[in-house]
C-alpha cells in the first residue's frame, strides 16, 4: 500500500500495523488514540497485561489462570514477588499462587473466598505486579545516511521500502557485473572453437601464447587467460551446445536487469514482490508469523476499595508528646504501662483500623495525612512522625483522629481567628501536607475540633469565655478565617462544639476557668 501511495496517512497506515506484536503474547490494553499517537510521533508509551480467564473447580468455587505474560517478564521473579506481597498481607483478596506450567504457561491464583470479584483481583494484581508493564515506543533510529532521526510509522516504514530498493540496485548491479564477466569468457569459448586449429599451433610454438592469442584473435585478456586454463574435455561439440545456450540465457538475463536499472517503476514493482513473497512466507496466516499480542482496548476503571488493597485489621495508634508514632493489634486502652522514649509520654491515644486514614493537623495550620497501614506495628517505642510527614522541627501537632467524611472540622489559631472546613477538603495527598489555616507571622493554630453541636464556646488565656451559636461560624476550605474571640492580654486557650442542654460542657467550663 505504501508503494502504490507513498503519502499515505497514519491512520490509514494502522489498518495495516494495528500496533507491536510481542513474541510472548499477552494483550495490548490501550486506546486506538494511544496507539495512533505513539506511531504518529513516533515515541509514546503503551500497556501490556497478562492474558487470564476463570477457571470453575466445583461446588461455586474458581480461580484465575493466567497463561500469557507480557514481554521480558521473567516467571520466577514474577512469582517471588507475588508471594512477598502475600506474606506481607498486601493481596488481602489473594490466597495462593502456584506453577503449573508445562509446555504452555499456567499460573494458577486462588482466591482468598469465592465471593471476591475477579476483575478486582487481577486490578489488584495488575496495579501490585508485573502482570502490568509498559513498553516504551522510541523510534529514534539511524537513516540511510547514518543519521539519528526520530521517525513516525509512515517514515519507518518507508526507510524500510528505500532500504530494499537499494539491496535491489546493489543486488542487480553485482549481478549484472558477473553476468557481463561470464558473457566474455564464453564468447571467448566460441572464439576458439571457431578457431580451434589455429590456438593450438600457437600455444605448440610459443612459450607466451597469450599475448600473441590476443593480437591474433583479437580476444581480451580474460578470454586470453580462460582459453589457456579450458580443460581437453571441454572441446567436445556437446560442450560448445551448452555454452550457446548459457551466453544466449545470459544475454537475456542481462537485458532483464539492465531493463530494471532503468526503469523506477519496474524497480518498485520488483520490491512489491519481494514483499508480497515475505507475507506469504511470514504473514498472518502462517504458523511462524501469525500474531501473538490481541490488540485489547483501554481497561475500564476499577473502583479498588482500600480494603482489597489492605486486610482489615483493629488496631489502636499511640502517638507520644515527642511524636514518636506506633500501632498495636485491637482496640486497647491505656494501662500505664505503656513504654516509651526518656523524657516522652503518651498523648494521642486512638482506635482504628488498617483500611483507615489518620489525619493530622499541625500548629503551622496545615493538614497532614496517613494510611494506617503504613503505621509500625509493635511493643517498641515506634518511629518519628516526620519520618511519615514533612513536618518541620519546630512545629507540633494539635490534633490526631481518624477520617470520617461528612464530617465538619473547627480550626482556630491562637489570635482567636477561625472558621468550619469539611473533612474532605483536609485530605492531603503527599507528605508535605495541605495548608488550611493561613496564620500571621508569630501565630500557631491552637484548636482543631470536630464542628457538632449547636453552640460554640471559646476560652482564653484570660480565663475569659465566649459563647454563640456554630451556625454563626463561616464554612471555608482555606484562610484565616473570622475573629471568634479578641483578646487585650492573652490568645485563646481552648474551644469547644457542643449541644445547649449538653451537660458536658459545664464540666468543660468549670474545667477551664478552675486552670491556673
Amino acid at each position: 500500500h505504501l508503494i502504490k501511495f507513498p503519502k499515505a496517512t497514519i491512520k490509514k497506515l494502522l489498518e495495516f500495523v494495528p500496533g507491536p506484536d510481542f513474541p510472548t503474547g499477552a494483550v495490548l490494553a490501550e486506546s486506538p488514540a494511544t496507539i495512533r499517537d505513539a506511531y504518529a510521533t513516533g515515541r509514546g508509551s503503551m500497556r501490556v497485561r497478562a492474558r487470564w480467564e476463570k477457571e470453575n473447580t466445583g461446588h461455586g468455587t474458581w480461580q484465575i489462570v493466567v497463561c500469557e505474560l507480557p514481554y521480558q517478564v521473567l516467571k520466577a521473579r514474577l512469582i517471588e514477588r507475588i508471594a512477598d506481597l502475600i506474606n506481607q498481607r498486601k493481596l488481602s483478596l489473594l490466597e495462593d499462587v502456584r506453577d503449573e506450567s508445562a509446555d504452555d504457561m499456567r499460573l494458577v491464583f486462588t482466591p482468598r473466598s469465592r465471593d471476591v470479584d475477579p476483575e478486582q483481583l487481577m486490578e489488584l494484581l495488575y496495579r501490585s505486579t508485573d502482570l502490568e508493564t509498559r513498553f516504551s515506543l522510541n523510534m529514534n533510529v539511524l537513516d540511510s545516511n547514518q543519521k539519528p532521526q526520530l521517525m513516525n510509522l509512515r517514515e519507518i516504514l518507508q526507510a524500510f521500502l528505500d532500504h530494499r530498493l537499494d539491496v535491489l540496485i546493489r543486488r542487480s548491479k553485482f549481478r549484472l557485473e558477473k553476468i557481463e564477466h561470464r558473457i566474455e569468457v564464453l564468447e571467448g569459448y566460441l572464439v576458439a572453437y571457431n578457431n580451434l586449429d589455429q590456438i593450438i599451433r600457437i600455444i605448440r610454438k610459443n612459450d607466451e601464447p597469450k599475448p600473441l592469442l590476443v593480437k591474433t584473435l583479437k580476444l581480451t585478456d580474460l578470454q586470453a587467460e580462460s582459453i589457456l586454463n579450458m580443460r581437453l574435455r571441454v572441446l567436445r561439440r556437446l560442450e560448445e551446445t551448452q555454452i550457446k545456450q548459457e551466453h544466449g540465457a545470459l544475454g537475456t538475463e542481462q537485458q532483464s536487469i539492465r531493463s530494471l536499472l532503468k526503469d523506477s517503476a519496474k524497480r518498485w514493482k520488483a520490491v512489491a514482490q519481494e514483499v508480497v513473497q515475505i507475507s506469504k512466507n511470514f504473514g498472518l496466516k502462517t504458523d511462524l508469523g501469525r500474531r501473538r499480542t490481541e490488540i485489547g482496548s483501554m481497561p475500564l476503571t476499577v473502583v479498588m476499595p482500600i480494603e482489597s488493597l489492605v486486610e482489615k485489621e483493629s488496631i489502636t495508634v499511640i502517638c507520644s508528646s515527642k511524636c514518636w508514632i506506633r500501632a498495636v493489634k485491637g482496640h486497647a486502652e491505656p494501662t500505664g504501662a505503656e513504654k516509651y522514649k526518656e523524657g516522652d509520654k503518651a498523648r494521642f491515644w486512638v482506635h482504628a483500623a488498617t483500611t483507615d486514614k489518620l489525619v493530622l493537623f499541625s500548629t503551622n495550620g496545615r493538614f497532614y495525612t496517613i494510611g494506617c497501614e503504613r503505621i509500625t506495628r509493635g511493643r517498641g517505642h515506634g518511629e518519628p512522625l516526620r519520618l511519615l510527614v514533612d513536618l518541620p522541627d519546630d512545629e507540633d501537632l494539635v490534633a490526631l483522629f481518624v477520617y470520617r467524611p461528612g464530617r465538619r472540622i473547627l480550626v482556630v489559631s491562637a489570635d482567636g481567628r477561625g472558621f468550619i472546613v469539611p473533612e474532605e477538603k483536609v485530605v492531603a495527598q503527599t507528605k508535605v501536607g495541605k495548608q488550611v489555616l493561613n496564620l500571621k507571622a508569630g501565630v500557631s493554630a491552637v484548636v482543631c475540633t470536630p464542628a457538632e453541636g449547636d453552640r460554640l464556646a471559646l476560652i482564653g488565656t484570660n480565663r475569659k469565655i465566649i459563647i454563640f451559636p456554630l451556625e454563626e461560624v463561616p464554612e471555608l476550605t482555606r484562610g484565616r478565617g473570622v475573629t471568634l474571640q479578641r483578646y487585650r492580654d492573652g490568645s485563646l486557650s481552648d474551644a469547644i462544639c457542643f449541644d445547649e442542654l449538653s451537660s458536658h460542657f459545664v464540666s468543660l467550663f468549670f474545667q477551664k476557668l478552675q486552670t491556673p
